[in-house]
């Protein structure tokens, strides 16, 4: 789990960083980016009732995203604000999550993209 300072809490933080914010898309999330005066990066999550009914799914999602940022953490720039809203497509055709490999290989296309890595 991140520590309690890497995390995005507030409304308002979230706000900011959809108005202001830069996207990068893939095909199953958008990261939106923005630069804040800090020496570390603050990372928020959303995953929607529209991705998955299910609580347990969506929660699946949020443990896997979690741990890859987690285990990524010192190869991610520090000083930015990092929002990660996960698309529908995250859940294939078989209503099952995707493998923890292609989520982490489309968040790293996306964090490259971002010039983040």
């Amino acid at each position: 789990m991140l520590e309690k300072k890497q995390r995005l809490t507030k409304k308002k933080e979230f706000e900011k960083i959809t108005q202001r914010g830069k996207a990068y898309y893939s095909p199953i999330l958008i990261l939106k980016i923005l630069k804040n005066d800090l020496s570390y990066s603050r990372f928020g999550l959303i995953v929607s009732n529209k991705v998955s009914k299910k609580a347990s799914q969506r929660n699946l999602i949020k443990r896997r995203i979690r741990e890859i940022i987690r285990l990524n953490l010192n190869r991610i720039n520090a000083g930015y604000d990092i929002l990660i809203i996960v698309s529908p497509k995250i859940i294939a055709q078989d209503k099952k999550v995707l493998k923890y490999q292609a989520i982490e290989k489309s968040l790293m296309t996306a964090f490259s993209k971002a010039d983040l890595i």
